[in-house]
């Protein structure tokens, strides 16, 4: 093989994420609180279901409540279940 200069690689463009927040440094917490027990002890995680809709899903530590919120409001496990099978 002759030994042949590589084409430069484009860079990337940095995108810039959203804050992830955290339990353990109170400095990068979000404000939330549990919609069951009011516990501000939650993981909160924005997604898209494979239908593409967009959800924040919300684990309580303490009473173990797990919530997904939509746009159009909060959406029961077997919508969530349904809009994340593939078709």
């Amino acid at each position: 093989m002759p030994n042949t200069p590589r084409a430069s690689r484009r860079s990337r463009t940095a995108r810039t994420a959203p804050p992830l927040g955290s339990l353990t440094q109170a400095a990068h917490r979000e404000t939330a609180a549990c919609g069951s027990c009011g516990s501000e002890r939650v993981t909160q995680l924005s997604m898209s279901l494979t239908d593409g809709t967009p959800v924040r899903f919300v684990s309580c530590h303490v009473c173990e409540e797990r919530t997904w919120t939509s746009s159009s409001g909060e959406m029961s496990v077997v919508d969530v279940l349904e809009r994340t099978r593939k078709q």
